[in-house]
């Protein structure tokens, strides 16, 4: 079968002869590039003028279009496909199936230099195939000719309709999408839009329940997918309204319900949504630019979870997502959301992005179990419809539910290639779209596809011993370009741009847009052995993105965009090869800069005595998300270096915990356990900035098996509380004595001259968990009695302390989360009577808390007023506030700076509101407020 292609190219490329591949990808897999009824009009046409001679069906028992069909329409049914010059199939086919010296067709997804599909492109030059692929054939327009996106679209929202109906009954509701069915259950796409339509015309008439209304369907994106999901959404009776709108519809259900409980709803609501709603610029003066934010998104901060995901019900993902954009909603987000009563019910996500744009939806799901639930509140993954949380679909082949219809439009456009396809013998024959679509030939990628092997090999690179391996250079620096890198090919122009200079590459991260009109991004460590040699590949990379840069007032869209890190001197060696005893910082905030500092100045206590002073110090790396972050927390630390590493990379991760001693966490407590299990793993010691929790406490068993010490938040509480707590209860118990009341106080505060503003309290830790603190329940034990303390009413539950010995210090205490837990861990619950840990502030500082607090500043639900797109001054958001009853006042127009009299007209709302009783903490609160009103000040000038 080989052997007649290798003594004549001719008589297999351009023969005329075209295969069809059995999908063996999948067991859902039943499209076809072409039907039947393409076939014949090519096999009818003549080979003359299609230049199709004959076309050899592979059999296929799955396949929508029956091998009957294919034969009454004039072809060959075979395995056997060596005859044939151009095999084509929709999906990659098995490495066997590869046959030698022809052209192949289909979608590779290799020029992305995906690891996974290497072994296919390898068997590809091997075998001297010419390769063309589906997702790069281009029209003039700009935007692929060949695509499922719509298909995708329209079947996800079906199944989704399908689930959301069983969810509603499991809820209690029964509504009509529960007599719908999956895409696939029904024999062509104009039967399953007909069974949409019969569910829209009985919502018409008899209604929706009010108890889930309004169902409100957000779409991301307005792409081909989007555009597929919106047409079955538009089957049913719907208004859409613009995202501003949103919260205005919530409301008025809101009134509505309070009303009519039996009320029925005969309508759904739509709403699209691009990036222009999902985030904004963190300076309030900017405006969004779309060409910024792709460019620069670390200038832009998520919005979606306050503006738009409080007033959905679904969320359908429709967009296209990378890494270094702000996630539509994360877990910690979500969570948020359903402590306010969201009533989010699930999400659709079509693009099926594992871990992406939605971060819980973690896994793809299949069309026979097309839904998973994820319940927020324990971050538990279940399989079934009831229970608390949302469901959650990502089928990752959707198109393939309505193979019929996908296999006609795919064949349609398929089929006015393949005449060209099949006759050609040279790739200077084809047109250029087609011979920009050519990965390789002959054995060779073509020039537009030779940066593969490039890319290819800094990926191999990051072997498991490097974490983040520097090129082999002296000096490197960091380059970010993000734009049309691959689909105008400019990423082949950057590399050799580096490498005609002399100088070196590796792949740091490479995010391909999944259609023409996204853009992509590649970060590049980019190397050379002096710095001049650097400069010159900075300066010609910067000319590229200069002339590749858009104009905005030609209307001209930005191509290439460009970004260059802080140059390093990388003569130091990889982190592995640094002597002495190695300790890795996880994460780049605020804390992380003075545990560096302390950490590399810190003396091995391993190498007391000594001779050899090279192990003296201990070597820190710090490790980022952004390498530039990491670089920033190093700068001007001697035995710090600064690495990239996304902790979500399990691979990665377990890579760089191998070589140190010890890993300390300072990322939030959610991501720890996930690295506590690598470090057990890996008998590595971790410490971390966070409370104990119930995760944490699970991998107790596994760590102690392992030899292995798992610290988490050991300071003043919890902490040296604990440790005298132990001490003095061991002492007793040893002596006979038994435990009858236990009371701990325990606060930092600051001194009594730093206790210089209304609270008298400095905030040495993150604001929003003090704030959120003061909303935690607490439950003691006091006098046998079990006290519980509801956290909308902590800061009313404190009492004043005043020490004996320190008569001029006027103290409270309120009492701290559960006490009881800690009378098991100190053996004393059968004996006291009384276990009460309590949390110490200065005097007065719980009333203004509670003041503020019912004034409504501590609310975690986005105000209306800061939903507008015309945010509202300090004082017109405070007015609002403080005037909620609508309480007449007399100087409400009186100027804020003119501060006596406002201040007075503050101090007798908050008043007449009933915030505070005593006009003395009324006063203390104004003062606060405006101390956070000047702060405010403070840091906008700063940003």
């Amino acid at each position: 079968m080989g052997s007649a292609a290798t003594e004549s190219n001719d008589t297999l490329l351009g023969n005329g002869v075209v295969g069809i591949l059995a999908e063996t990808c999948n067991m859902w897999e039943r499209r076809a590039p072409l039907t039947p009824s393409h076939c014949a009009r090519l096999l009818l046409g003549g080979g003359n003028r299609t230049r199709v001679n004959r076309i050899i069906v592979q059999p296929s028992t799955k396949r929508i279009h029956h091998d009957a069909q294919y034969e009454d329409s004039g072809c060959k049914i075979s395995e056997d496909l060596s005859e044939c010059g151009l095999i084509i199939g929709i999906k990659q086919p098995k490495l066997e199936m590869i046959l030698p010296d022809r052209a192949y067709t289909f979608f590779s997804h290799t020029h992305k230099a995906q690891k996974e599909n290497m072994p296919l492109l390898d068997k590809i030059l091997e075998e001297r195939v010419s390769l063309f692929d589906y997702e790069l054939i281009v029209g003039d327009d700009g935007k692929r000719s060949l695509a499922f996106g719509k298909f995708a679209g329209r079947a996800g929202l079906i199944d989704f309709l399908h689930g959301l109906g069983q969810r509603y009954l499991s809820l209690g509701y029964s509504t009509p999408f529960l007599s719908l069915g999956q895409s696939h259950m029904y024999p062509s796409l104009a039967a399953a839009k007909a069974a949409v339509i019969a569910v829209g015309e009985e919502i018409a008439t008899f209604g929706l329940p009010s108890g889930i209304c309004p169902i409100v369907f957000v779409f991301t994106g307005v792409g081909n997918v989007s555009q597929g999901a919106q047409e079955i959404f538009k089957l049913l009776p719907h208004t859409f309204v613009d995202a501003e709108k949103l919260p205005e519809i919530s409301a008025a259900w809101n009134l509505s319900k309070q009303s009519q409980s039996t009320k029925r709803v005969f309508q759904l609501y739509g709403c699209v949504v691009t990036s222009r709603d999902m985030v904004s610029h963190k300076d309030p003066t900017r405006h969004f630019d779309k060409a910024d934010y792709y460019a620069h998104p670390e200038h832009y901060a998520p919005v979606f979870h306050e503006r738009i995901a409080p007033y959905a019900s679904v969320i359908v993902n429709c967009m296209y997502w990378e890494r270094r954009f702000p996630r539509l909603l994360s877990i910690s987000q979500l969570q948020q959301l359903m402590k306010s009563g969201c009533l989010l019910v699930g999400i659709c996500d079509i693009t099926c992005d594992i871990g992406g744009s939605i971060e819980f939806v973690d896994k793809s799901t299949s069309i026979e179990k097309p839904f998973f639930r994820y319940d927020p509140s324990n971050n538990s993954y279940h399989d079934d419809m009831e229970g608390n949380g949302v469901i959650c679909l990502a089928v990752d082949i959707l198109p393939t539910e309505f193979s019929k219809e996908a296999s006609q439009h795919f064949g349609n456009i398929l089929s006015k290639f393949v005449a060209s396809l099949a006759s050609m013998k040279q790739l200077v024959e084809l047109p250029s779209y087609l011979r920009r679509a050519c990965i390789a030939h002959d054995g060779r990628l073509t020039s537009l596809y030779e940066y593969i092997p490039r890319m290819r090999k800094t990926m191999i690179d990051l072997a498991p011993a490097k974490a983040n391996p520097s090129p082999d250079k002296k000096y490197s620096t960091l380059v970010s370009l993000s734009g049309h890198l691959f689909d105008k090919f400019l990423i082949n122009e950057a590399l050799d741009i580096i490498e005609a200079a002399g100088g070196s590459f590796q792949l740091v991260r490479c995010e391909v847009g999944q259609s023409i009109d996204d853009t992509s991004y590649s970060e590049l460590e980019v190397g050379a052995d002096d710095t001049a040699t650097l400069d010159k590949i900075i300066d010609s990379l910067t000319s590229l993105a200069n002339a590749h840069g858009g104009n905005h007032n030609a209307r001209k869209e930005t191509e290439l965009s460009l970004k260059i890190g802080k140059v390093n001197e990388c003569g130091t060696g990889d982190i592995v090869d640094k002597e002495g005893p190695k300790v890795l910082i996880l994460g780049a905030g605020r804390v992380c800069r003075p545990a560096a500092q302390f950490l590399a100045s810190y003396p091995n206590i391993c190498s007391y005595g000594a001779d050899d002073n090279s192990t003296d110090q201990i070597h820190v790396i710090v490790a980022s998300l952004y390498q530039k972050d990491a670089e920033e927390i190093v700068e001007g630390i001697k035995n710090a270096t600064a690495t990239q590493l996304d902790v979500a990379d399990i691979g990665s991760l377990s890579d760089l915990v191998s070589q140190v001693e010890v890993v300390v966490s300072l990322l939030p407590a959610s991501f720890h356990a996930a690295i506590a299990r690598v470090c057990i793993e890996l008998k590595k010691h971790m410490v971390t900035a966070s409370y104990v929790d119930e995760s944490m406490s699970n991998l107790s068993q596994a760590a102690k098996g392992a030899g292995v010490t798992i610290l988490s938040e050991m300071g003043l509480d919890p902490g040296i509380d604990h440790m005298m707590s132990v001490k003095m209860i061991d002492e007793a118990h040893a002596r006979n004595g038994k435990v009858k009341a236990f009371t701990s106080f325990c606060g930092g505060l600051p001194s009594p001259a730093a206790a210089n503003n209304p609270l008298a309290y400095k905030f040495s830790w993150n604001p929003a968990g003090a704030v959120h603190s003061g909303k935690n329940p607490a439950v003691y034990k006091f006098l046998g009695e079990t006290i519980h303390v509801d956290g909308s009413s902590l800061y009313e539950s404190a009492k004043r302390l005043r020490l004996p010995g320190l008569p001029a210090f006027a103290l409270e205490h309120l009492p701290n989360r559960n006490s009881l837990i800690y009378g098991d861990l100190y053996g004393i619950s059968e004996e006291a009577s009384t276990i009460y840990r309590a949390t110490l502030r200065y005097e007065g500082f719980s009333e203004i808390m509670a003041t503020l607090s019912k004034i409504g500043f501590f609310d975690a639900a986005n105000h209306p007023l800061l939903q507008d797109t015309n945010r509202p001054t300090y004082k017109g958001f405070l007015d609002e506030l403080l005037n909620a009853n609508n309480i007449s006042t007399t100087t409400t127009n009186i100027n804020i700076e003119a501060s006596g009299g406002y201040d007075d007209e503050l101090i007798a709302r908050i008043l007449s509101l009933g915030h505070c009783k005593e006009k003395d903490i009324a006063v203390k609160t104004v003062k606060t407020i405006k101390l956070v009103q000047l702060l405010c000040y403070q840091i906008s000038l700063l940003l």
